[in-house]
Protein backbone atom coordinates (compact mmCIF):
# COMPACT_ATOMS: atom_id res chain seq x y z
CA UNK A 1 0.00 0.00 0.00
CA UNK A 2 0.88 3.42 -0.83
CA UNK A 3 -0.32 6.81 0.89
CA UNK A 4 -0.36 9.90 -0.28
CA UNK A 5 -1.65 13.48 1.38
CA UNK A 6 -3.61 14.00 -2.05
CA UNK A 7 -3.90 11.18 -5.26
CA UNK A 8 -5.59 12.62 -8.24
CA UNK A 9 -6.93 10.67 -11.17
CA UNK A 10 -6.80 12.34 -14.74
CA UNK A 11 -3.56 14.50 -16.09
CA UNK A 12 -5.44 17.01 -17.44
CA UNK A 13 -5.27 20.93 -16.82
CA UNK A 14 -7.46 20.38 -13.60
CA UNK A 15 -5.36 17.63 -12.16
CA UNK A 16 -2.21 19.37 -13.44
CA UNK A 17 -3.16 22.30 -11.41
CA UNK A 18 -4.04 19.55 -8.28
CA UNK A 19 -0.85 17.97 -8.19
CA UNK A 20 1.60 20.74 -8.45
CA UNK A 21 -0.17 22.91 -6.19
CA UNK A 22 -0.32 20.77 -3.44
CA UNK A 23 3.13 19.20 -3.97
CA UNK A 24 4.52 23.00 -4.06
CA UNK A 25 2.74 23.59 0.00
CA UNK A 26 4.45 19.75 0.84
CA UNK A 27 2.24 17.83 0.59
CA UNK A 28 2.96 13.92 -1.14
CA UNK A 29 1.12 13.62 -4.33
CA UNK A 30 0.57 10.71 -6.50
CA UNK A 31 -1.16 11.45 -9.96
CA UNK A 32 -2.31 8.50 -12.78
CA UNK A 33 -3.70 8.63 -16.34
CA UNK A 34 -4.47 6.02 -18.21
CA UNK A 35 -3.54 7.92 -21.11
CA UNK A 36 -0.45 10.54 -22.30
CA UNK A 37 -0.17 13.21 -19.61
CA UNK A 38 -1.83 16.44 -20.70
CA UNK A 39 -5.35 15.75 -21.45
CA UNK A 40 -7.95 16.52 -23.96
CA UNK A 41 -7.39 19.99 -24.44
CA UNK A 42 -3.20 19.81 -25.18
CA UNK A 43 -3.30 16.81 -26.98
CA UNK A 44 -6.48 15.79 -28.38
CA UNK A 45 -8.54 19.38 -28.37
CA UNK A 46 -8.32 22.85 -28.51
CA UNK A 47 -4.50 23.54 -29.05
CA UNK A 48 -3.75 20.44 -31.64
CA UNK A 49 -7.60 21.90 -33.82
CA UNK A 50 -6.46 25.16 -33.20
CA UNK A 51 -3.00 24.40 -34.87
CA UNK A 52 -4.92 22.75 -37.53
CA UNK A 53 -7.25 25.27 -38.36
CA UNK A 54 -4.70 27.71 -38.98
CA UNK A 55 -4.10 26.66 -42.78
CA UNK A 56 -7.94 27.09 -43.34
CA UNK A 57 -7.45 30.81 -41.96
CA UNK A 58 -5.33 31.79 -44.67
CA UNK A 59 -7.53 30.06 -47.03
CA UNK A 60 -11.04 31.57 -45.74
CA UNK A 61 -9.17 35.18 -45.80
CA UNK A 62 -7.73 34.77 -49.40
CA UNK A 63 -11.19 33.57 -50.83
CA UNK A 64 -12.99 36.75 -49.16
CA UNK A 65 -9.95 38.64 -51.10
CA UNK A 66 -9.08 37.27 -54.25
CA UNK A 67 -11.64 39.39 -56.41
CA UNK A 68 -10.21 42.07 -54.10
CA UNK A 69 -6.53 41.71 -53.38
CA UNK A 70 -5.30 38.72 -53.85
CA UNK A 71 -4.65 36.96 -57.31
CA UNK A 72 -5.33 33.53 -56.41
CA UNK A 73 -6.30 30.89 -53.15
CA UNK A 74 -3.49 28.69 -51.60
CA UNK A 75 -3.46 25.19 -51.59
CA UNK A 76 -3.59 23.91 -48.20
CA UNK A 77 -1.79 20.70 -47.62
CA UNK A 78 -3.29 17.87 -44.73
CA UNK A 79 -0.16 15.87 -44.20
CA UNK A 80 2.18 19.39 -43.55
CA UNK A 81 -0.62 20.39 -41.13
CA UNK A 82 -0.55 17.48 -39.20
CA UNK A 83 3.39 17.04 -39.05
CA UNK A 84 3.70 20.88 -37.62
CA UNK A 85 0.66 19.64 -34.95
CA UNK A 86 2.25 16.51 -33.77
CA UNK A 87 5.40 18.56 -32.93
CA UNK A 88 3.53 20.53 -30.37
CA UNK A 89 1.51 17.22 -29.04
CA UNK A 90 4.48 14.67 -28.76
CA UNK A 91 6.59 17.13 -27.13
CA UNK A 92 3.82 17.70 -24.17
CA UNK A 93 3.82 14.47 -22.51
CA UNK A 94 7.78 14.33 -21.68
CA UNK A 95 7.23 17.98 -20.54
CA UNK A 96 4.53 17.71 -18.19
CA UNK A 97 5.88 14.71 -16.48
CA UNK A 98 9.70 16.24 -16.18
CA UNK A 99 7.58 18.99 -14.59
CA UNK A 100 5.51 16.38 -11.94
CA UNK A 101 9.45 14.93 -10.96
CA UNK A 102 11.00 17.85 -10.64
CA UNK A 103 7.83 18.72 -8.18
CA UNK A 104 8.46 15.32 -6.28
CA UNK A 105 5.40 13.68 -7.59
CA UNK A 106 4.59 10.00 -7.86
CA UNK A 107 3.77 9.24 -11.40
CA UNK A 108 1.67 6.30 -12.95
CA UNK A 109 0.01 5.37 -16.22
CA UNK A 110 -2.34 2.97 -15.44
CA UNK A 111 -6.01 3.52 -15.09
CA UNK A 112 -7.90 3.72 -11.34
CA UNK A 113 -10.76 1.93 -9.58
CA UNK A 114 -11.71 3.20 -5.99
CA UNK A 115 -11.41 0.11 -3.72
CA UNK A 116 -13.07 2.18 -0.78
CA UNK A 117 -13.62 5.67 0.09
CA UNK A 118 -10.17 6.24 0.70
CA UNK A 119 -8.58 3.61 -1.48
CA UNK A 120 -7.42 3.11 -4.94
CA UNK A 121 -6.52 0.10 -7.35
CA UNK A 122 -3.89 1.37 -9.79
CA UNK A 123 -2.58 -1.26 -12.20
CA UNK A 124 -0.45 -3.41 -9.85
CA UNK A 125 -0.32 -0.61 -6.76
CA UNK A 126 -3.11 -0.07 -4.06
CA UNK A 127 -3.04 3.20 -3.45
CA UNK A 128 -4.25 4.90 -0.27
CA UNK A 129 -5.00 9.12 0.41
CA UNK A 130 -6.30 11.78 2.59
CA UNK A 131 -7.90 13.04 -0.36
CA UNK A 132 -8.71 11.94 -3.94
CA UNK A 133 -9.02 14.20 -6.74
CA UNK A 134 -11.26 13.19 -9.63
CA UNK A 135 -10.10 15.17 -12.86
CA UNK A 136 -10.95 12.56 -15.86
CA UNK A 137 -12.28 15.27 -18.20
CA UNK A 138 -14.80 13.52 -20.76
CA UNK A 139 -14.64 11.25 -23.53
CA UNK A 140 -17.31 10.69 -26.61
CA UNK A 141 -20.72 9.67 -26.02
CA UNK A 142 -22.22 6.28 -26.21
CA UNK A 143 -24.69 6.36 -29.33
CA UNK A 144 -26.59 3.24 -28.58
CA UNK A 145 -27.01 1.79 -32.19
CA UNK A 146 -25.98 -1.12 -34.12
CA UNK A 147 -22.54 -0.31 -35.72
CA UNK A 148 -21.70 2.41 -33.25
CA UNK A 149 -18.07 0.82 -32.57
CA UNK A 150 -17.53 1.65 -36.67
CA UNK A 151 -17.63 5.26 -35.44
CA UNK A 152 -14.47 7.43 -35.22
CA UNK A 153 -14.40 10.12 -32.27
CA UNK A 154 -12.58 13.51 -32.81
CA UNK A 155 -9.49 12.04 -31.36
CA UNK A 156 -9.50 9.90 -34.51
CA UNK A 157 -10.01 13.18 -36.55
CA UNK A 158 -7.06 14.99 -35.14
CA UNK A 159 -4.95 11.61 -36.29
CA UNK A 160 -5.99 11.55 -39.58
CA UNK A 161 -2.10 10.83 -41.72
CA UNK A 162 -4.14 11.71 -44.75
CA UNK A 163 -7.41 13.27 -44.95
CA UNK A 164 -10.56 11.00 -45.83
CA UNK A 165 -12.67 12.13 -49.18
CA UNK A 166 -15.83 12.59 -47.30
CA UNK A 167 -17.10 12.66 -43.83
CA UNK A 168 -20.16 12.05 -41.81
CA UNK A 169 -21.00 13.78 -38.30
CA UNK A 170 -23.16 12.48 -36.19
CA UNK A 171 -24.25 15.41 -33.65
CA UNK A 172 -24.95 19.22 -34.83
CA UNK A 173 -22.49 20.41 -31.92
CA UNK A 174 -19.64 22.60 -31.68
CA UNK A 175 -17.11 19.49 -32.62
CA UNK A 176 -18.65 18.51 -35.85
CA UNK A 177 -18.77 22.36 -37.00
CA UNK A 178 -15.34 22.60 -35.93
CA UNK A 179 -13.87 20.13 -38.09
CA UNK A 180 -17.01 19.77 -40.78
CA UNK A 181 -15.18 23.60 -41.25
CA UNK A 182 -11.62 22.22 -41.23
CA UNK A 183 -12.48 18.78 -43.30
CA UNK A 184 -14.66 21.19 -45.69
CA UNK A 185 -11.74 23.87 -46.31
CA UNK A 186 -9.36 20.80 -47.01
CA UNK A 187 -11.12 19.31 -49.66
CA UNK A 188 -13.06 16.73 -48.38
CA UNK A 189 -17.15 16.26 -48.94
CA UNK A 190 -18.56 16.60 -45.35
CA UNK A 191 -22.62 15.93 -43.93
CA UNK A 192 -23.88 16.50 -40.66
CA UNK A 193 -26.54 14.74 -39.03
CA UNK A 194 -28.08 16.41 -36.10
CA UNK A 195 -31.27 14.88 -34.55
CA UNK A 196 -32.39 18.68 -33.37
CA UNK A 197 -34.63 21.09 -34.98
CA UNK A 198 -31.31 23.35 -35.23
CA UNK A 199 -27.88 22.71 -34.66
CA UNK A 200 -25.43 24.59 -31.51
CA UNK A 201 -28.80 24.25 -29.09
CA UNK A 202 -27.34 26.21 -26.74
CA UNK A 203 -26.57 29.41 -28.79
CA UNK A 204 -28.69 31.75 -29.63
CA UNK A 205 -30.69 31.06 -32.44
CA UNK A 206 -30.17 34.12 -34.35
CA UNK A 207 -26.86 33.95 -34.75
CA UNK A 208 -26.76 29.91 -35.50
CA UNK A 209 -28.66 31.07 -38.43
CA UNK A 210 -25.93 32.76 -39.59
CA UNK A 211 -22.91 30.28 -39.29
CA UNK A 212 -25.60 28.06 -40.74
CA UNK A 213 -25.60 29.91 -43.88
CA UNK A 214 -21.75 29.94 -43.87
CA UNK A 215 -21.93 26.42 -43.54
CA UNK A 216 -23.86 25.57 -46.18
CA UNK A 217 -22.30 28.02 -48.26
CA UNK A 218 -19.24 26.01 -47.98
CA UNK A 219 -21.08 23.16 -49.37
CA UNK A 220 -21.61 21.08 -45.51
CA UNK A 221 -24.69 19.03 -46.08
CA UNK A 222 -26.55 19.95 -43.00
CA UNK A 223 -29.70 17.14 -41.97
CA UNK A 224 -31.25 18.15 -39.23
CA UNK A 225 -34.72 16.51 -37.26
CA UNK A 226 -32.41 13.18 -38.46
CA UNK A 227 -31.52 10.42 -36.17
CA UNK A 228 -28.91 7.82 -36.72
CA UNK A 229 -29.90 4.05 -36.57
CA UNK A 230 -27.77 2.02 -37.75
CA UNK A 231 -24.02 2.22 -39.06
CA UNK A 232 -22.65 -0.75 -41.19
CA UNK A 233 -20.11 -1.10 -43.26
CA UNK A 234 -20.10 -0.38 -47.59
CA UNK A 235 -17.35 -1.32 -49.95
CA UNK A 236 -14.83 1.04 -48.91
CA UNK A 237 -16.60 2.99 -46.71
CA UNK A 238 -20.01 2.73 -44.30
CA UNK A 239 -23.40 3.39 -44.63
CA UNK A 240 -25.35 5.25 -42.04
CA UNK A 241 -28.84 4.88 -41.87
CA UNK A 242 -30.95 7.10 -40.04
CA UNK A 243 -34.72 7.91 -39.18
CA UNK A 244 -36.17 11.37 -40.37
CA UNK A 245 -39.68 13.28 -39.15
CA UNK A 246 -41.39 11.14 -41.98
CA UNK A 247 -38.68 8.62 -43.73
CA UNK A 248 -35.34 6.57 -43.90
CA UNK A 249 -33.34 7.03 -45.54
CA UNK A 250 -29.12 6.61 -45.53
CA UNK A 251 -25.86 8.31 -46.19
CA UNK A 252 -22.66 6.90 -47.49
CA UNK A 253 -18.86 8.09 -46.35
CA UNK A 254 -15.47 6.41 -46.41
CA UNK A 255 -15.32 7.58 -42.88
CA UNK A 256 -18.35 8.25 -39.61
CA UNK A 257 -17.46 10.78 -36.76
CA UNK A 258 -19.07 10.60 -33.26
CA UNK A 259 -19.95 13.97 -32.31
CA UNK A 260 -22.47 13.36 -30.17
CA UNK A 261 -21.61 15.17 -27.61
CA UNK A 262 -19.04 14.23 -24.38
CA UNK A 263 -20.30 12.88 -21.35
CA UNK A 264 -17.77 12.72 -18.12
CA UNK A 265 -15.63 9.61 -18.17
CA UNK A 266 -15.92 8.50 -14.23
CA UNK A 267 -18.49 5.67 -14.81
CA UNK A 268 -15.47 3.06 -15.00
CA UNK A 269 -14.02 4.18 -11.73
CA UNK A 270 -16.16 2.20 -9.55
CA UNK A 271 -17.47 4.97 -7.38
CA UNK A 272 -20.08 3.06 -5.87
CA UNK A 273 -17.69 1.75 -3.73
CA UNK A 274 -16.46 4.41 -2.26
CA UNK A 275 -19.83 5.97 -1.71
CA UNK A 276 -18.99 8.89 -4.49
CA UNK A 277 -22.61 10.12 -5.46
CA UNK A 278 -22.95 10.87 -9.42
CA UNK A 279 -25.42 11.15 -12.13
CA UNK A 280 -25.10 11.31 -15.87
CA UNK A 281 -23.63 14.72 -15.44
CA UNK A 282 -20.86 14.19 -12.98
CA UNK A 283 -19.69 13.59 -9.41
CA UNK A 284 -21.86 15.63 -7.24
CA UNK A 285 -19.96 18.12 -5.64
CA UNK A 286 -21.00 20.95 -3.08
CA UNK A 287 -19.47 24.68 -3.63
CA UNK A 288 -16.01 24.09 -2.67
CA UNK A 289 -15.99 20.97 -5.27
CA UNK A 290 -16.05 18.47 -2.58
CA UNK A 291 -18.09 15.47 -3.03
CA UNK A 292 -21.30 15.33 -1.17
CA UNK A 293 -21.35 11.79 -0.09
CA UNK A 294 -17.57 11.48 0.42
CA UNK A 295 -15.33 14.31 2.15
CA UNK A 296 -12.34 12.45 0.92
CA UNK A 297 -13.36 13.21 -2.66
CA UNK A 298 -12.79 16.44 -5.07
CA UNK A 299 -13.95 16.75 -8.59
CA UNK A 300 -12.73 19.67 -10.76
CA UNK A 301 -13.31 20.01 -14.58
CA UNK A 302 -15.65 17.90 -17.01
CA UNK A 303 -16.07 15.06 -14.31
CA UNK A 304 -17.62 17.36 -11.68
CA UNK A 305 -21.23 18.51 -12.12
CA UNK A 306 -21.27 22.37 -11.97
CA UNK A 307 -22.21 24.83 -13.45
CA UNK A 308 -19.30 25.79 -15.50
CA UNK A 309 -19.19 25.02 -19.18
CA UNK A 310 -16.45 22.19 -20.23
CA UNK A 311 -13.86 24.74 -21.25
CA UNK A 312 -10.27 24.21 -20.09
CA UNK A 313 -10.40 27.59 -18.23
CA UNK A 314 -13.09 26.30 -16.27
CA UNK A 315 -10.85 23.48 -15.50
CA UNK A 316 -8.25 25.49 -14.92
CA UNK A 317 -10.28 27.76 -11.89
CA UNK A 318 -11.76 24.49 -10.54
CA UNK A 319 -8.15 22.88 -10.28
CA UNK A 320 -6.73 26.16 -8.32
CA UNK A 321 -9.93 25.99 -6.48
CA UNK A 322 -9.63 22.28 -5.33
CA UNK A 323 -6.11 22.70 -4.49
CA UNK A 324 -7.07 25.74 -2.18
CA UNK A 325 -9.46 23.97 -0.38
CA UNK A 326 -7.03 20.91 0.28
CA UNK A 327 -4.19 22.64 1.30
CA UNK A 328 -6.18 24.87 3.93
CA UNK A 329 -9.45 23.71 4.06
CA UNK A 330 -12.57 24.86 1.93
CA UNK A 331 -12.27 28.33 1.54
CA UNK A 332 -12.97 29.39 -2.17
CA UNK A 333 -16.39 28.37 -4.11
CA UNK A 334 -15.91 28.81 -8.19
CA UNK A 335 -17.45 31.73 -9.88
CA UNK A 336 -19.20 30.93 -13.16
CA UNK A 337 -20.59 34.02 -13.97
CA UNK A 338 -19.54 35.32 -17.42
CA UNK A 339 -17.93 32.74 -19.18
CA UNK A 340 -17.50 33.09 -22.89
CA UNK A 341 -17.27 30.41 -25.18
CA UNK A 342 -16.31 29.94 -28.74
CA UNK A 343 -17.05 27.54 -31.44
CA UNK A 344 -13.55 28.10 -34.16
CA UNK A 345 -15.56 27.95 -37.27
CA UNK A 346 -15.15 30.43 -40.32
CA UNK A 347 -16.46 32.65 -39.49
CA UNK A 348 -15.99 32.21 -35.60
CA UNK A 349 -19.25 32.46 -33.45
CA UNK A 350 -18.58 33.27 -29.64
CA UNK A 351 -21.03 34.14 -26.64
CA UNK A 352 -21.43 35.27 -23.43
CA UNK A 353 -23.90 35.55 -20.68
CA UNK A 354 -27.35 34.34 -21.12
CA UNK A 355 -29.94 34.23 -24.42
CA UNK A 356 -32.83 35.93 -24.69
CA UNK A 357 -34.52 32.64 -24.14
CA UNK A 358 -32.98 32.85 -20.51
CA UNK A 359 -33.74 36.45 -19.71
CA UNK A 360 -37.15 35.68 -20.61
CA UNK A 361 -37.50 32.76 -18.30
CA UNK A 362 -35.82 34.74 -15.79
CA UNK A 363 -38.56 37.65 -16.21
CA UNK A 364 -35.87 39.86 -16.09
CA UNK A 365 -36.04 43.46 -18.02
CA UNK A 366 -34.18 44.10 -20.69
CA UNK A 367 -33.61 45.65 -24.11
CA UNK A 368 -32.40 43.46 -27.47
CA UNK A 369 -30.08 44.67 -30.27
CA UNK A 370 -29.25 42.65 -32.95
CA UNK A 371 -27.75 43.30 -36.60
CA UNK A 372 -26.13 41.55 -39.28
CA UNK A 373 -23.55 44.11 -40.18
CA UNK A 374 -21.28 42.71 -43.07
CA UNK A 375 -21.29 46.52 -43.77
CA UNK A 376 -19.23 47.85 -41.24
CA UNK A 377 -15.70 48.13 -41.83
CA UNK A 378 -14.45 45.14 -39.86
CA UNK A 379 -16.22 42.67 -42.40
CA UNK A 380 -15.68 45.01 -45.51
CA UNK A 381 -11.81 45.61 -45.26
CA UNK A 382 -11.48 41.41 -45.42
CA UNK A 383 -14.93 41.19 -47.86
CA UNK A 384 -15.82 38.88 -44.95
CA UNK A 385 -19.74 38.04 -45.51
CA UNK A 386 -20.84 36.70 -41.75
CA UNK A 387 -20.71 39.63 -39.11
CA UNK A 388 -23.20 40.11 -37.00
CA UNK A 389 -24.43 40.33 -33.04
CA UNK A 390 -27.00 40.15 -30.63
CA UNK A 391 -26.80 41.96 -27.28
CA UNK A 392 -29.07 41.79 -24.12
CA UNK A 393 -29.02 45.08 -21.84
CA UNK A 394 -30.91 45.04 -18.81
CA UNK A 395 -33.36 48.02 -18.97
CA UNK A 396 -32.86 49.96 -14.98
CA UNK A 397 -29.30 49.08 -14.63
CA UNK A 398 -27.90 49.06 -17.95
CA UNK A 399 -25.88 46.05 -17.72
CA UNK A 400 -24.79 43.32 -19.95
CA UNK A 401 -27.09 40.46 -19.59
CA UNK A 402 -25.54 38.72 -23.04
CA UNK A 403 -23.53 39.15 -25.82
CA UNK A 404 -23.40 37.07 -28.55
CA UNK A 405 -21.35 37.21 -31.66
CA UNK A 406 -20.61 36.18 -35.12
CA UNK A 407 -17.69 37.17 -37.41
CA UNK A 408 -13.78 38.91 -37.66
CA UNK A 409 -12.22 38.25 -34.55
CA UNK A 410 -15.24 36.82 -32.30
CA UNK A 411 -13.18 34.97 -29.94
CA UNK A 412 -11.49 37.96 -29.05
CA UNK A 413 -13.89 40.66 -28.58
CA UNK A 414 -16.53 38.71 -26.66
CA UNK A 415 -13.67 38.86 -23.91
CA UNK A 416 -14.55 42.40 -23.87
CA UNK A 417 -17.98 41.60 -22.68
CA UNK A 418 -16.93 38.92 -20.86
CA UNK A 419 -15.19 41.54 -18.51
CA UNK A 420 -18.00 43.61 -19.08
CA UNK A 421 -20.49 41.07 -17.58
CA UNK A 422 -17.59 40.64 -14.66
CA UNK A 423 -17.39 43.99 -13.96
CA UNK A 424 -20.44 45.17 -14.41
CA UNK A 425 -19.14 47.77 -16.79
CA UNK A 426 -23.21 49.10 -18.12
CA UNK A 427 -23.85 49.68 -22.07
CA UNK A 428 -23.19 53.40 -21.18
CA UNK A 429 -19.92 52.83 -20.00
CA UNK A 430 -18.88 51.06 -22.81
CA UNK A 431 -20.20 53.86 -25.26
CA UNK A 432 -18.33 56.62 -23.95
CA UNK A 433 -14.69 54.62 -24.21
CA UNK A 434 -12.04 55.33 -26.84
CA UNK A 435 -11.16 52.32 -28.08
CA UNK A 436 -8.44 51.88 -30.94
CA UNK A 437 -9.59 51.92 -34.08
CA UNK A 438 -9.99 50.77 -36.73
CA UNK A 439 -10.38 47.32 -35.22
CA UNK A 440 -12.81 45.15 -34.36
CA UNK A 441 -13.18 45.87 -30.46
CA UNK A 442 -14.00 49.24 -31.51
CA UNK A 443 -17.70 47.66 -32.42
CA UNK A 444 -18.80 46.99 -29.41
CA UNK A 445 -19.74 50.95 -28.84
CA UNK A 446 -22.52 50.02 -31.30
CA UNK A 447 -23.31 46.47 -30.56
CA UNK A 448 -25.02 48.02 -26.53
Amino acid sequence: MKNYDVFVIGSGMAGMNVANICASKGLSVGITDEMPYGGTCALRGCDPKKIMLAPTEAKHFAKNLQEKHIAEIPAINWKQAMKFKQEFVDAMPPKIEKGYKKNEIDTYHQPAKFINENQLQVGDNKIEAKKIVIATGAKPRKLGIPGEDLALSSTDFLNFQSLPKSLLFIGGGYIAFEFAHMAARFGSKVTIIHRGKRPLENFDPFIVEQLTKATEELDIKLVLNTEVSAIEESGSGYKVTVKGETQTDSWDAEVVINSAGRPPAIFDLDLEKANIAFSKNGIEVNEFLQSISNPNIYAAGDAANTKGFPLTPVAVMEGHIVASNIVKGNNKKPDFQAIPTVVFTLPTMASVGITEKEATKKKLQYTVKKKSVSSWFTAKRINEKSYAYKTLIEKETGNILGAHLIGPHAEEVINLFAMAIKTQFTSKDIKTMILTYPSASSDIVYMV
